[in-house]
């Protein structure tokens, strides 16, 4: 899952980007509605979590643009303005969820990954194939009923694949939304955290790498994998 933080407020930024990547997220931060749209047109994001009173382009703005993308991205506003008429006004505008300063973070965090799921795109909770299941909000995975303890980025490179299944992720889709924009795109950091992960999986394997094109998980292997 991939978010962007938009906090005009750094300390604040600083974090709830450390807090969310903590929680397996790949996170950027703008500090500006200016900084932000310029991302937005760059990157994509599963959840921006958006602060109203932003310089630059004010968050309100910002809203109402993000909600006539073609491509929807879900928005949570995350303001001091915490009345009921202010959640109002800020969901009329196009957000999809609003939550007021200050803020409990495991409810942060339920929230953004709750909006991810509500995503147009978005697949079942509970995510299933060659005997794996992955739940990404109880943050649990088993194969064949043995659990299975994955590093943050092992537990993102998996849920990734399985979200994109039977599609191949490239090494450079898989930088982009499990780590972040900071990300070396010439390190081999994906290849090392597939090779851990093939190994927690076990046999029979079932992440399955095409060079020049990606990997992907399959169910059963085919002559051409």
């Amino acid at each position: 899952m991939r978010v962007l933080v938009v906090e005009d407020a750094r300390s604040l930024a600083d974090v709830l980007v450390e807090g969310l990547r903590d929680q397996g997220m790949a996170v950027d931060a703008a500090h500006d509605g200016l900084e932000a749209a310029a991302k937005l047109d760059l990157n994509a994001y599963d959840v921006v979590v958006l602060d109203r009173d932003l310089p630059g382009i004010h968050g309100d703005t910002l809203c109402k643009m993000i909600a006539e993308r073609h491509d929807r991205v879900m928005v949570l506003m995350l303001t001091a303005a915490g009345s009921p008429g202010d959640r109002v006004s800020g969901l009329s505008l196009g957000a999809d969820d609003y939550l007021a300063k200050p803020f409990h973070f495991p409810e942060l965090v339920l929230r953004i990954r709750s909006l991810a799921r509500r995503q147009p795109a978005a697949r079942a909770r509970v995510l299933r194939a060659a005997g794996i299941e992955l739940d990404p909000l109880r943050r649990t995975v088993a194969r064949d009923g043995r659990p299975l303890d994955l590093s943050v980025k092992e537990f993102g490179v998996l849920e990734a694949l399985l979200r994109a299944g039977p599609a191949f992720l490239s090494a450079e889709d898989l930088l982009e939304q499990v780590w972040d924009e900071h990300a070396d795109p010439f390190t081999n950091t994906v290849a090392v955290t597939i090779g851990r992960l093939r190994r927690k999986l076990g046999d029979p394997p079932v992440i399955v790498t095409k060079p020049g094109v990606g990997y992907r998980v399959i169910d059963e292997p085919s002559p051409g994998d």
